[in-house]
Formats: structure tokens, C-alpha cells, sequence
């Protein structure tokens, strides 16, 4: 019979210090070869900071899902002792003895002495004891998290003809391959009572947008029934029809259910409606805006005057938006509703009605000309012709936005009006000047100096075609200790006597120049008048485009 051997305990300890030290010591190696050297690139961090952004979105949707959760089983706890009231029997002839004594325990955090928080109970009481309200009756996804922008799009049956695939397809054709990774559309099917509809729009979905559906930029959900309360219960106000009040009451939870799906998906929330085409671009000049606006200090971006498109909010806004919504989803139409939540955010009662409205424009800021057109002519309230359109919606951009690096700006040249230097740099309007002269410049100073990939700036826009700089010179400043050696001869760059280099002349009214890998860090650039202006010049786009730092290889 043969005696099975024992491990010694030394060995034993021995052989557990080999298996936790040997990847620790690999794992070192590794990150030691991967750390950042002084004078790395840290550009990549705001794009990292904006993922954290969406992440921690998601964590609060996953603690808000606790909390529903332990108020619906107070609910449930609830009417358990209701009925062993009702029928004179304990909680524990009901129940085991152990979860008996469990459940009396939980009873007593629902006791009067303890302070509970408004739920979304509190405000659709009639979804109490149906789980199944709070999550979607159909879903087609990928589940695509930590995008830029989400974009929802309600849409319910019309009588006549639908708009949804021509919206659809307006959107993607108007993306780049870039941009559509950082986007999600989601079509909301606002049709609870009629699933078969639900399951033909996704099937004409996976017909035209396969590709798109499968790569998670297009997803599809329907909300359930049980979201909805009766609608012949409404109370009629404002003199409307009681088809008109439930079709407003409806519509706001349909944007309410929408925008709590889609808040976690991305750091910004655009809606839109099934009955518009969007301009070639719109992501990036959505994007773009929205980036160069204080965090703090605006609730609502415009990119169209009409009802409810084309209205973006910050992501992490949404519950408090969503949770207004819904205290008066009976009483108001939601752009009522959304023009009172701006009210109470930021009017002062005892100020007048002109300071009211400056105080909302700082939080609604409209961005122009508008990026989306509506094109639909019958509304989704049967009956009703809807003719409006975005009278600005054709029109050329005056000047182009891009969020380029921060510096200190200085110039020679006297800015017309409002039209100030900072504002073209920003993207926020033109920067327009009388007329230059020789001599005359304005200079970017870049704080701190940065890698650059290619600098652009345009002069002159449709409305001045003549505005534009016909004689200059583009020149910049590189950091002595990033400069390569010998760099006149291995560039076409020439070397002034003030420390610039002259890298490229204005075209045209167009000054463009793109950078290899091997120009080091630049600190400043200016834009010289080489010759007197016979008219004023326009500066309408800026666009100093950083060098992303190479990835490197962990192998």
C-alpha cells in the first residue's frame, strides 16, 4: 500500500512566494519599460478624463439601480405586511422562520422615522410592483458605451408618410468613420401598445443599416406598456382636445424614458426628431462647440430653433432634467417645461423680465446656423400640419470652430467692434480687423509649447470675399530644447532675424502648412502682413491641430 506524501509546510510557503512574486516582478519589468519620460505628450488626457466622465456615469446608473431596487422590496415588504395584517397572520406562518426574522428587520428602515428620497415611484405610482416598466420591451444593441454623443431619436406610427430612414441615413452620411465611432443613435419606437409595428421597424432597420447596427453606432429600443399610466385619466387644461393632452402627456415620458436609457451611453445627450436631415459635419461642429463652452456654466446647447431638435445636454444634467420632466409630465407641453427649468435655475424673482432672459441665454446658447433642417410635413399629432423650417439652415458657415491648444494671443491690428482675436481662436465668431498694414501681425503664444501636426488659418468668408489677407507670411517659434539641428537645410524654412521661421505665404487668403515627426515643440505663431491690405481682412478660421504622441508597443 503505497502512503501518500505530505508537503513540508517550508516548501509549501516557498512555492507560494514563486507564484505571487514571479508576475509582480514581470509586471514591473513591463510597466518600467512603458513609463513617461519628462516631456511626454499628456493631450491624451482629456480624451481620457471624458471616458472617466462616461464611467462614472455608469456607476451612478448602477447605484440608482440599488436604490430602485431596494424601493421597490420596501414596496413589496410593504403589502406583505398589509396583508398579514388583513388576514390576522404573522410574517412568520407566511414565511421560514430565518427569512421571518429578516424581513421584520427590513421593515423597520421603512418605518415613519426614516427619511426616503422622491423616487420615480413617487411620480408614475402606477409602475409600483412592475419591474418590467423600467427596462426596454424590444432592444436591438451592441451596447456601445463611452461615446462623445448620443443621439435619440423618438418615433411613432404616422398615418402618412415616414421620415425615419431618410433621418437615419442623413446622420451616418454625415459622419466621418472617426466620428461615428464616437456617436450612438438610438430610435426609440414609441409604439408600447403595438409591438408588431416595433418588430417592422427593426427589421427595416437591419435591411438598410445592418453594417451600422453591428457595429454598435445604431441601435433600436421600444419602451413597455407598463411605463404608461391610463391616458383617460389626463385632466384637460389650456382649452387643448383631450387627444392633443395625451398626446403631449405621452410624449414626455417618451423623452424621459429615453433620455434615462441614453445618459449613461455618452458624455453628451442630443435629441432630435424622426423628420430632419443634418448637415454634413454636424458631429464634429457639435462636439467642437460644446468642448469650448465652460462646463459649469451652460445647461442647454441649440443647434436648432424648432420644438425639440437639436437640443444637447450634459449627460450627468439628465436625471434632474428627466426628474422635472416628470413632476409635470401632466400639466405642460416639454419645451414649456424646459424653458420653466431654466426659469427656476437661474431667474431672480426680484429682478425683471429682461434680466430673466439674459440669465437663460448664458445657460441656452444657441450655436448658428443651424445644423439640423426639419422636413417632415405632417406632425405625429394626427391631423396636425407642421410647415415650419430652419431659415438659416442653407446658409455657408461664416467661420469654423476647432478646440485648439490654449495660449496667450496678442496682435497690432484693430478688431472691428466685437470681433475680437480670441473669438476666431475659440471658434465662437470672426475676428475682424481694419484695414493692415505692413508690419502688422497677431501671434498665438502657445502655453505650454506643443508638438503641432499642421496649422490653418483661413481669411475672408462668403459674406466678405474680399476681406482677405492677399500679401503674408506665416511664421513660427520652435523651443530651443526640442529644435532639431540644421533645420533650414533639411526644411524650405527660412530663419528672420527675430528667432521665427517663415514657413509658409498666404494663398489666397489661405495659409496651410502640415509638420513632419521630426520639428520639435513649437511655442509661438504669427501671422505677418507682409504688404498694406487694400481692404479689411477677416480671420475665420484657426486650426492649430496637435501631434497625437505614438502609441507605444508593450511587446
Amino acid at each position: 500500500m503505497r502512503i501518500p506524501m505530505r508537503a513540508k509546510p517550508k516548501n509549501v510557503l516557498i512555492l507560494i512566494l514563486c507564484v505571487c512574486l514571479i508576475p509582480l516582478f514581470w509586471i514591473s519589468l513591463v510597466t518600467k519599460q512603458n513609463v513617461s519620460l519628462p516631456g511626454t505628450d499628456f493631450s491624451g488626457l482629456e480624451d481620457i478624463q471624458d471616458r472617466l466622465q462616461v464611467a462614472e456615469h455608469v456607476n451612478k446608473k448602477r447605484e440608482e439601480d440599488l436604490k430602485t431596487l431596494r424601493s421597490n422590496f420596501l414596496q413589496i415588504l410593504k403589502s406583505v405586511l398589509q396583508v398579514a395584517n388583513q388576514t390576522n397572520r404573522s410574517i412568520a406562518d407566511m414565511f421560514q422562520t430565518d427569512l421571518a426574522v429578516q424581513l421584520s428587520n427590513m421593515s423597520n428602515i421603512s418605518s415613519e422615522n426614516s427619511l426616503q428620497l422622491p423616487s420615480l415611484f413617487t411620480y408614475l405610482p402606477h409602475i409600483v410592483g412592475k419591474p418590467q416598466s423600467l427596462k426596454p420591451s424590444f432592444q436591438l444593441s451592441q451596447n456601445r458605451y463611452g461615446a462623445m454623443i448620443v443621439i435619440g431619436i423618438p418615433t411613432i406610427r404616422r398615418d402618412k408618410t415616414s421620415y425615419l430612414q431618410q433621418t437615419v441615413t442623413s446622420l451616418i452620411q454625415g459622419m466621418t468613420n472617426e466620428e461615428q465611432k464616437e456617436c450612438v443613435i438610438i430610435v426609440f419606437v414609441a409604439e408600447p401598445g403595438d409591438p408588431e409595428y416595433v418588430k417592422k421597424v427593426a427589421k427595416d432597420l437591419e435591411k438598410q443599416f445592418p453594417e451600422y447596427l453591428k457595429s454598435g453606432l445604431l441601435e433600436l429600443i421600444a419602451p413597455p406598456a407598463e411605463f404608461y399610466p391610463d391616458f383617460n385619466d389626463i385632466k384637460q387644461t389650456y382649452g387643448d382636445t383631450k387627444e392633443r393632452v395625451k398626446w403631449r402627456t405621452k410624449q414626455n415620458l417618451d423623452f424621459s424614458f429615453l433620455m434615462m436609457y441614453a445618459r449613461s451611453k455618452a458624455v453628451y445627450y442630443v435629441q432630435l426628431e424622426d423628420d430632419v436631415i443634418a448637415k454634413p459635419g454636424y458631429f464634429t461642429v457639435m462636439k467642437t462647440f460644446a468642448e469650448q463652452q465652460s462646463s459649469s456654466t451652460w445647461i442647454l446647447l441649440e443647434f436648432s430653433t424648432l420644438g425639440f431638435i437639436g437640443k444637447m445636454f450634459k449627460s450627468r444634467d439628465l436625471p434632474v432634467v428627466v426628474e422635472f420632466f416628470l413632476m409635470f409630465y401632466r400639466d405642460k407641453p416639454i419645451d414649456w417645461l424646459l424653458d420653466y427649468f431654466l426659469t427656476v435655475k437661474v431667474c431672480n424673482p426680484e429682478k425683471d423680465h429682461k434680466h430673466c432672459s439674459r440669465m437663460k441665454l448664458e445657460m441656452r446658447r444657441r450655436y448658428k446656423p443651424s445644423l439640423f433642417q426639419h422636413v417632415g410635413t405632417h406632425s405625429s399629432l394626427k391631423g396636425k400640419v407642421q410647415k415650419l423650417k430652419e431659415k438659416d439652415f442653407g446658409k455657408l458657415l461664416l467661420h469654423r470652430a476647432h478646440v485648439n491648444p490654449h495660449a496667450e494671443l496678442s496682435t497690432t491690428l484693430k478688431a472691428y467692434q466685437k470681433f475680437t482675436l480670441r473669438k476666431a481662436y475659440i471658434g465662437e465668431d470672426v475676428f475682424w480687423a481694419t484695414t493692415p498694414a505692413r508690419g502688422d501681425f497677431f501671434q498665438v503664444k502657445l502655453e505650454p509649447p506643443v508638438y503641432v501636426e499642421e496649422i490653418l488659418i483661413r481669411t475672408g468668408n462668403p459674406d466678405h470675399k474680399s476681406d482677405i489677407l492677399r500679401n503674408g507670411s506665416l511664421l513660427v517659434k520652435m523651443e530651443e530644447s526640442t529644435m532639431p539641428s540644421h533645420i533650414s537645410q533639411n526644411t524650405n524654412f527660412t530663419l528672420t532675424t527675430t528667432g521665427f521661421y517663415v514657413v509658409t505665404s498666404f494663398k489666397n487668403g489661405l495659409a496651410n502648412v502640415k509638420f513632419g515627426e521630426d520639428i520639435g515643440k513649437i511655442q509661438s505663431i504669427r501671422a505677418a502682413v507682409d504688404a498694406d491690405n487694400e481692404n479689411w481682412v477677416i480671420v475665420s478660421e484657426i486650426h492649430i491641430k496637435e501631434r497625437k504622441p505614438a502609441t507605444k508597443s508593450t511587446r
